[in-house]
């Protein structure tokens, strides 16, 4: 019996392009025929982390503004006020991770959350005390989640997960394939619009290749 189609999703809580793709995936989760699958794939983790200053808040209010023209998504630049602050995107990384393991069918929901609560919320989805928080709409035990959140193992889970992200070939993000018939094809590498997924689903749906999307991309060493 033939496989399911399965979109598999690489990006990161923490990659502005990401944010801007958040309503198409979420519309490629409801409306199609596919299953989603998350891969977080490390844009600025632990050792890679970059603290803020002017030349980097300058580049990022540069991006973001891009992100906002492009997809209509809402940013509240006030995190590019925060002072002796690091852009480090391991901990909400390994929330994902943990989700997927609390509570599976969450987990896009959850990364797109985690998008909304920093780019639209200006919450310091750095700080492990914000995720209580962050968990109340979720059936998850919010304790016991932290807590395995916070773990070695739940690191060094996420950390394989990053490099998952580089045996798919993926170098930047967000970017999206589509595994069907034992066969994974590049979507989209960076973001793309609700209509382009539409029609490209649709040609691979029928047998049909496409054209792949190269549009706005996250580096995995660069700044989004």
């Amino acid at each position: 019996m033939a496989q399911k189609p399965e979109v598999i999703y690489v990006g990161d809580p923490m990659c502005s392009w990401c944010w801007g793709l958040a309503p198409v995936m979420r519309e490629i989760a409801e409306r199609t025929d596919v299953d989603v699958r998350v891969v977080v794939g490390g844009l600025r983790p632990g050792p890679n982390a970059q603290r803020l200053d002017d030349r980097m808040r300058r580049e990022l209010a540069h991006h973001w503004e891009k992100v906002a023209t492009a997809s209509g998504q809402r940013f509240d630049t006030a995190v590019l006020e925060r002072q002796n602050w690091t852009y480090d995107t391991e901990l909400p990384s390994i929330a994902v991770t943990t989700m997927r393991r609390h509570a599976p069918t969450e987990t896009l929901r959850f990364f797109t959350h985690l998008q909304q609560a920093f780019y639209a919320d200006a919450v310091d989805v750095t700080d492990p005390a914000q995720y209580p928080g962050l968990l109340t709409s979720y059936a998850v035990d919010h304790e016991v989640f932290v807590e395995e959140m916070l773990s070695d193992e739940a690191r060094t889970r996420t950390w394989q997960e990053f490099g998952e992200a580089r045996e798919l070939g993926v170098a930047g993000f967000p970017t999206v394939l589509l595994k069907i018939d034992g066969t994974t094809q590049v979507l989209s590498r960076g973001y793309a619009g609700q209509d382009y997924f539409d029609s490209v689903l649709a040609h691979w749906m029928e047998g049909r290749q496409s054209d792949t999307a190269d549009t706005g991309v996250c580096s995995s060493d660069g700044t989004c």
